[in-house]
């Protein structure tokens, strides 16, 4: 952490002044709301693929991608990047995951959301409940399920969203990197505080404490320790 954050401070001003560059920067931020619609908007339209019939390891054994929506017609997949052999598993997906712990309010919406990894699905459920995982997980170990969905073995991470008819299942959706912050809390609450993520990368004002990229995010020692196993 830099020593500059003591004296990195804003301009201090009085109400009125606030008031008034508040009221400007608000403007730009209801402009990029309508744009997130119009993206949203556009997301809906998009056309979809048909997926072959995929088998994944689940906790009971082998199951049908179909069968991973339960109930539901929509589902959202986070493929969760693996190492094999590797006792702690990426940080960055490991601290993505563990924010989702409730998620039964997706299911108001008709979806579930569900992770996949291409650890065996032994490993892989030890590693959930040991990082203090709630949500579901499956493996794709035995299935070209991940290279096909651009999550493959050794690869990165991403998000995929699925859409089933029946027993037909399609992709709608994907994205990966950056993309998938809008799916989380953190990043979001972090970029509403005055120093920001303090990450080099980000324009910032001169004197305001920044460091490395990665350098404040939770290790997965971190994560297990405050929300897995004692």
């Amino acid at each position: 952490m830099s020593t500059e954050q003591s004296t990195a401070l804003p301009p201090v001003v009085d109400p009125a002044t606030w008031e008034t560059e508040l009221a400007a920067l608000r403007v730009r931020e209801k402009a990029a709301t309508r744009e997130l619609d119009a993206i949203a908007a556009a997301r809906r339209r998009l056309p979809m693929v048909e997926m072959p019939d995929y088998v994944l390891e689940g906790p009971d054994g082998p199951v049908r991608l179909a069968e991973i929506f339960g109930e539901h017609p929509q589902l959202i997949v986070y493929s969760h990047m693996w190492h094999d052999g590797a006792e702690w598993q990426c940080g960055g997906c490991t601290g993505f995951t563990s924010q989702f712990t409730r998620l039964a309010g997706l299911e108001k919406f008709d979806a579930r959301f569900v992770i996949v990894t291409q650890g065996p699905i032994e490993e892989a459920l030890a590693y959930r409940d040991r990082v203090g995982n709630t949500m579901s997980w499956y493996s794709t170990a035995h299935s070209s399920f991940g290279s096909d969905v651009d999550a493959p073995p050794g690869g990165g991470f991403a998000v995929n969203v699925f859409l089933r008819d029946g027993d037909r299942v399609f992709r709608t959706w994907h994205t990966d990197g950056r993309g998938t912050e809008q799916l989380s809390y953190l990043f979001p609450l972090v970029d509403l505080l005055p120093y920001g993520r303090q990450e080099v990368w980000q324009d910032s004002p001169q004197g305001w404490p920044q460091g490395p990229t990665y350098s404040r995010w939770a290790g997965p020692q971190e994560i297990a320790a405050a929300y897995g196993r004692p």
